[in-house]
C-alpha cells in the first residue's frame, strides 16, 4: 500500500509597505503623524491590521492580499505605512519605519519571499534614494537568494541600487492610479514565479528629460500609445515604464524603463524598445495652461449642462502641495463666477471656527495661504456656513477604490457664487464624494475647481464639458524646469525640449 506524501507547506510571505512621493520643494515634511493619519491611503497599519483594512481597496498591497489568499499563501503582514506626498520624510520617522520593517523580517521565522508595497519616489532627510536604501536593508536583512519582490508607483524614480537589490518591480500603468491594486497583483504573480525557480535577467535604462506630471496622463497621447506597449511586452516577460517624480532634487530623478525575462537578450530587447519609443514622444509632452483669471474667464465663457473643471495643478496635494493655496478661490471670486465650488481648501482653523459658528452663521475668516508660497497669501472675507461635517469621507470613485477618508472637522463655506470645501486634513480631490460629504453635488456646478493634477480624471473626466488646467501659485510647478535643482544629473533637460541643468557650484 502507498503511503501518500504529507502536502507541501504553503508559501510563507512577508508583506510590508512604506509609501511616500517626496517633492524636495515642498513647505511640510511628512513626519510620522503623516503617516498615522494616512492622508488618502490607509492609516498606519500593523500586523493583521493590513489585512483587514486594505481589503478591496485600490492599493498594491490588496491585490497582493488578494491574490496571496487565493493561492493559500502563509502570509506575514508587518506593517503599511502611506503618508500624502510632502517635503522629504523626516530622519527619525524614517529610520523608525524602516527599522520596524527589518525588525519584523528578522522576526517572521521561515520565508519563502517578500512583498513590498513601495512608492519609488520616496527622499527622506539624508538619504536620497528613500527605497534604493531601504530594498539595500531588506536585502542585507534576508540573503542573497530570497525573492524580493515591490509594487511602485508610476511616478517612481528608480535607482540602479534599487534595480540590485530587488529581484524584480512592477510599476503602475495608469495615471490616474486606477490600477493599484492589479499592479499589486502582477507583482504578487511574478514573486510567486521567482519562488518556483523561474530565471530572472534584468534591464534598466534610464532617459534623460524631466516629464512634467500635468501632461503624464495616460488616457491621452502620448503616454496612451508607450503604455500599450508596455503591456504588449507581458506575453515576453514583464516591464515597466517609470515617467518619474520631477520634483525629487537627487540625482535619479528622471523617467526610466524596466525590464525582466528568461533571458538577458530578452530584458534588453524590451527595456531598448520602450525608451527609444519614450525618447522619440519627448515633444509631445508639452501641454497649455491658463493663468487663475484667464482660465476662469473661459469657464465662465463656455455654457454647457456640465461643469468646467479647472485643474489647480501646482497646489496638488498629490504633488507635495498643502492645499491651502488661494490663487484660484481668489480669481473665481473677482470675476463675481456663480455657480462654482473649489475644493479641498485645508484649513484646520477655519473649519473649527465654521463649526463653532454653525450651519447658517456668517463668519469673518483668513482662509488658507499658509504655506509660505510665493505670490500667495491668505484669503479674507466674510463667508456663510451652508454646512457641516466630522470629515468621515466614503471615496467610491475609481482612484481612492471604496477607501474611507478622515478629513477631520470640514466646512462648506459661501461667498457669492463660490462654495469652498475645507478640511482640517488634506488630501487630493480626486474624488466626487469629496464635494458631496459637504453637499456640494459636483454635477450641479457650473464650474468645479480641483486640487489635483491628474488624478481627479478618473471620477470626474466623466461629468465634464471641459478641462483647463490652470497655474496658480504653488510648490508644484507646471514645468519643473523652475525648480531650484541643486543635485540633478549634469545634462538633465529639466522639461521636454529644455535646457540641460548645471549643478550650481559649475553655474
Amino acid at each position: 500500500m502507498l503511503i501518500p506524501a504529507p502536502p507541501a507547506r504553503p508559501l510563507r510571505i512577508a508583506l510590508a509597505g512604506f509609501v511616500h512621493e517626496s517633492n524636495s520643494f515642498a513647505p511640510s515634511p511628512a513626519d510620522m503623524a503623516a503617516f498615522e493619519q494616512g492622508g488618502g491611503y490607509l492609516p498606519l497599519c500593523r500586523g493583521e491590521q493590513i489585512t483587514d483594512r486594505a481589503r478591496n481597496v485600490n492599493l498594491p498591497i490588496a491585490g497582493a492580499i488578494a491574490y496571496g489568499e487565493r493561492q493559500g499563501w502563509d502570509m506575514v503582514p508587518l506593517v503599511w505605512a502611506g503618508a500624502v506626498p510632502s517635503a522629504p520624510v523626516t530622519a527619525d520617522c524614517y529610520r523608525d519605519l524602516m527599522e520596524e520593517i527589518l525588525r519584523g523580517l528578522r522576526q517572521a521565522g521561515p520565508l519563502d519571499g517578500v512583498f513590498l508595497d513601495l512608492h519609488g519616489a520616496m527622499v527622506a532627510d539624508g538619504v536620497p534614494d528613500g527605497e534604493g536604501a531601504l530594498l539595500a536593508r531588506i536585502r542585507q536583512t534576508v540573503g542573497p537568494d530570497m525573492p524580493i519582490v515591490a509594487a511602485l508607483d508610476l511616478h517612481g524614480n528608480i535607482s540602479a541600487r534599487m534595480m540590485d537589490s530587488a529581484d524584480l518591480m512592477v510599476g503602475f500603468r495608469t495615471y490616474p492610479h486606477v490600477d493599484m491594486a492589479q499592479t499589486g497583483h502582477r507583482a504578487a504573480q511574478h514573486l510567486d514565479r521567482l519562488m518556483g525557480g523561474a530565471p530572472n535577467a534584468k534591464a534598466f535604462r534610464q532617459l534623460d528629460f524631466l516629464i512634467p506630471i500635468a501632461w503624464q496622463a495616460t488616457d491621452a497621447q502620448p503616454a496612451a500609445a508607450l503604455y500599450d506597449m508596455v503591456a504588449a511586452c507581458d506575453d515576453q516577460g514583464c516591464a515597466s515604464l517609470l515617467m518619474g517624480f520631477p520634483a525629487a532634487d537627487f540625482v535619479d530623478c528622471r523617467p526610466s524603463v524596466i525590464a525582466y525575462a528568461d533571458t538577458q537578450a530578452q530584458a534588453d530587447a524590451m527595456a531598448d524598445r520602450l525608451a527609444q519609443a519614450l525618447r522619440e514622444a519627448e515633444p509631445a509632452f508639452r501641454g497649455d495652461c491658463f493663468a487663475p483669471a484667464d482660465g476662469v474667464a473661459e469657464a465662465m465663457r463656455r455654457t454647457a449642462d456640465q461643469p468646467v473643471i479647472l485643474v489647480d495643478t501646482q497646489d496638488n496635494p498629490g504633488a507635495g502641495g498643502n492645499s491651502d493655496t488661494t490663487g484660484m478661490l481668489r480669481a473665481l471670486v473677482a470675476a463675481d463666477a456663480q455657480n462654482a465650488a473649489i475644493g479641498l481648501i485645508t484649513d484646520p482653523a477655519a473649519a473649527a471656527a465654521a463649526h463653532a459658528a454653525g450651519v447658517g452663521a456668517t463668519v469673518e475668516l483668513s482662509l488658507g495661504g499658509r504655506s509660505g508660497i510665493p505670490g500667495d497669501a491668505p484669503f479674507q472675507g466674510r463667508f456663510t456656513v451652508n454646512a457641516l461635517s466630522d470629515g468621515t469621507c466614503h471615496a467610491t470613485g475609481p482612484y481612492y477604490g471604496g477607501a474611507h477618508l478622515a478629513l477631520g472637522p470640514s466646512a462648506c463655506l459661501r461667498i457669492g457664487g463660490v462654495r469652498i470645501a475645507v478640511a482640517s486634513e488634506k488630501a487630493q480631490m480626486a474624488d466626487r464624494q469629496m464635494f458631496r460629504f459637504l453637499g456640494i453635488v459636483p454635477e450641479d456646478q457650473a464650474i468645479l475647481v480641483v486640487k489635483s493634477s491628474n488624478h481627479f480624471r478618473a471620477d470626474f473626466a466623466p461629468i465634464a464639458a471641459a478641462i483647463l488646467t490652470c497655474a496658480a501659485p504653488g510648490p508644484m510647478p507646471v514645468s519643473p524646469a523652475s525648480l531650484p535643482f541643486r543635485h540633478l544629473a549634469p545634462g538633465l533637460r529639466l522639461e521636454p525640449g529644455g535646457a540641460p541643468f548645471t549643478p550650481p557650484a559649475q553655474g
